[in-house]
């Protein structure tokens, strides 16, 4: 039996669930919504050498191995359990982040997502407490609307998944490709913004040959980001650049040397900045498996506590190889003052795209014809007053946002961020 209890204005509320107390909590965001912590109901994570459908379901086509999350877990949980048995998981980046919430439930992206599928179409099947109380099985041949519901279509809208059967996946072998540049002084500005537009138009073809990973880039950035540890101008060692780009992206079942041929023609068209107007700086790193890749170059747990406003847009190829992208990324990192975060999450292509033609994915169609999913963002100092936090939200929604809008009119954005 499950049942709800509590002070609405106080926000408290009790809930139990087959005789287990929920930890429930208001929201700093959503007014009215209710969030409900099932951390600490946890039946554990099995694993199914062969993945059966726990009702017979003749329409489930994964021949495959599968874990089943039961309960509260995270995905370090779930990772860790995955490379004991030399098999993949599809999970967040960041390995604090819940198995069974928002993030599969709006979608759910991650190093694996370009080759594997985003995190809602790993889903085999799921137990969901609803409104009046019941558990039910989600799946291809039972409730199969709420099925396709919590695949994609909002994280804690349509019930409380207490439980997920997702895929596993063999591992592989991974080359990645760590790269940086930053302009070596303010007056080239114009050759770092048109390299950052280079590696942008590259996107989607890099996609298609198999890279895939996670950038950021921006301008005087509180905290650098671009390390430099042995380029030297003249006599002076350069310090650490605030503005610059870098991304990590990685290609699974190829070498390093494999690797770098892909990316050989981006490099070519950025030669020319090299060492005249941008530090650049490339590393290739191969990994015998998943699990090693992700604990050295992702797998990192960020900071938390800064205030900030993001908007986001999902870029489709179309986007990203306009001839007005270069003016709209000047208008979305905006000028130096404003300290803006641009993250780029290029994960889409692929799978991602394949995975069109699955009947029980609610996830936004965006994300099958999108190559980068863009993410903008900017903060203000603590204790600033209302005007100033009301003039970046404006600025973020109104003028970064709205100019990402009109260079991909047909995509849409990511729910989660």
């Amino acid at each position: 039996m499950t049942y709800f209890e509590g002070k609405h204005e106080a926000g408290i509320f009790g809930c139990e669930l087959e005789g287990e107390r929920l930890t429930t909590y208001p929201r700093s965001t959503g007014y009215g919504s209710l969030q409900i912590w099932i951390k600490y109901i946890q039946k554990g994570i099995l694993f199914q050498q062969t993945f059966t459908p726990s009702n017979r379901c003749s329409k489930s086509k994964w021949k495959g191995s599968a874990f089943k999350i039961g309960g509260g877990y995270v995905w370090s949980d779930v990772l860790q359990e995955a490379a004991s048995r030399d098999v993949i998981v599809v999970g967040g980046g960041t390995p604090s982040v819940g198995c069974l919430g928002g993030w599969m439930q709006g979608g759910g992206h991650g190093p694996a997502v370009h080759d594997l599928g985003l995190g809602a179409d790993q889903v085999l099947e799921a137990q969901v407490v609803l409104s009046d109380g019941r558990i039910v099985t989600a799946s291809p041949c039972q409730n199969h609307e709420l099925f396709f519901a919590i695949r994609g279509g909002g994280g804690g809208t349509y019930g409380v998944v207490i439980s997920t059967t997702v895929k596993a996946h063999p591992t592989t072998t991974i080359a990645a490709q760590q790269l940086s540049f930053a302009p070596l002084n303010s007056s080239y500005m114009p050759e770092f913004m048109k390299a950052v537009e280079v590696i942008h138009n590259a996107y989607p073809d890099l996609s298609d040959q198999g890279f895939s990973g996670y950038g950021s880039w921006g301008l005087m950035s509180p905290t650098p980001l671009v390390y430099n540890y042995n380029y030297t101008l003249g006599e002076e060692t350069q310090a650490n650049f605030t503005t610059g780009f870098t991304h990590t992206i990685a290609v699974f079942g190829k070498t390093s040397q494999e690797a770098e041929a892909i990316f050989a023609p981006v490099a070519t068209n950025l030669a020319p900045f090299s060492s005249k107007s941008l530090f650049i700086n490339t590393t290739y790193t191969s990994f015998p498996t998943y699990a090693a890749y992700y604990s050295a170059l992702s797998g990192i747990q960020p900071p938390v506590g800064s205030s900030a406003a993001l908007g986001s847009r999902l870029l489709d190829r179309k986007a990203l190889t306009s001839p007005q992208l270069g003016e709209t990324l000047k208008q979305v990192v905006g000028s130096p003052e404003q300290f803006t975060s641009v993250n780029i999450v290029f994960v889409g292509g692929g799978q991602v795209a394949r995975d069109v033609a699955d009947e029980f994915s609610g996830v936004n169609p965006a994300w099958r014809t999108a190559y980068v999913h863009n993410i903008v963002a900017r903060g203000w100092a603590p204790g600033s007053d209302e005007a100033t936090r009301n003039a970046v939200y404006s600025d973020i929604t109104n003028v970064k946002t709205q100019a990402l809008k009109e260079l991909a009119p047909d995509t849409g954005s990511y729910m989660n961020e």
